[in-house]
């Protein structure tokens, strides 16, 4: 019995890398954008398989490029140090006071933490916030209903020079979704759609969002496998996708218009989610593609 169970784990592994094979050729040399965040980085078991998920990539010739916030994280700081939490239609309210502890979270603390961590496998990634060299433009941003939201801003433009010669270096950016303006004032911006910019901007050949839910779900809870952009704006217009899923659909969509090949929105506390979604025919979560 033992040699046959042996056997068949054998053929199993087998066909695994059969089925390994043709993505690696697809993808090789292909960049892709993953934007890392949510409940998904609380985990420290998910934030290294995430590590070694990312390494893999590229050492099979695939460039990514990795974009990530921190909600939750600059949320529990704040409490901790007794700083009011204000959201006006799903934006942090930043004062000066808030945009200082957002710093610090993003690029002091989880930039690093992510970069510590892909860098154990080698001297492979590269820590970045949008101030940097002034890779994230950035300008004021107002309210859905012209509120004054303080320091969060909207990104203008993404100076693609800096991540193209990381990536020719061999080299992974981490990028924190804080950007300035050209008077080097800070901003804090959404880090899907920083995503969906950097994606557009460098025209990825996919962005990947690494999220606490399956994907995008029907009405009647069911998990969409495949969508089309024209579908996502339907469901957008008929309020079918809301809370935090909005900026991720309107980001992949604005992402294929600019050229972007495939968009997915992924469940990132799944274990090595990233590997199944570009390795294997079946994949998880949604798919966004014309």
């Amino acid at each position: 019995m033992t040699g046959v169970d042996e056997g068949g784990e054998v053929s199993v592994k087998a066909r695994i890398l059969t089925e390994v094979l043709p993505y690696i050729k697809l993808h090789r040399g292909k960049t892709v954008v993953i934007k890392f965040g949510g409940t998904a980085m609380d985990k420290k078991d998910i934030r290294e398989k995430f590590a070694s998920d990312v390494v893999l990539m590229r050492y099979v010739g695939i460039n990514p490029v990795i974009v990530h916030g921190g909600g939750p994280q600059i949320t529990d700081y704040m409490r901790k140090l007794d700083i009011p939490v204000s959201f006006i239609n799903g934006h942090r309210v930043t004062d000066t006071q808030t945009m200082e502890l957002v710093k610090m979270v993003l690029v002091g603390k989880i930039n690093k933490e992510i970069v510590s961590l892909i860098n154990r496998h080698g001297t492979l990634s590269i820590g970045l916030s949008g101030e940097d060299g002034n890779l994230i433009i950035a300008r004021k941003k107002k309210g859905d209903s012209g509120e004054d939201l303080g320091w969060v801003g909207e990104v203008v433009s993404i100076n693609t020079l800096i991540i193209q010669e990381l990536i020719a270096n061999e080299l992974i950016p981490v990028i924190a979704s804080v950007g300035s303006d050209l008077e080097g004032n800070s901003y804090n911006i959404n880090a899907d759609i920083v995503a969906g910019e950097v994606a557009a901007a460098i025209r990825a050949d996919k962005i990947i969002y690494l999220t606490n839910v399956k994907g995008i779900m029907s009405p009647d809870g069911k998990l969409i496998s495949k969508l089309e952009p024209d579908a996502c704006v339907d469901m957008l217009e008929r309020g079918e996708i809301t809370g935090g899923m909005i900026p991720k659909v309107q980001s992949c969509i604005r992402a294929l218009k600019s050229g972007v090949n495939r968009a997915h929105i992924i469940d990132g506390t799944t274990e090595h989610a990233l590997l199944l979604e570009v390795f294997t025919d079946e994949g998880v979560g949604t798919m966004i593609t014309s």
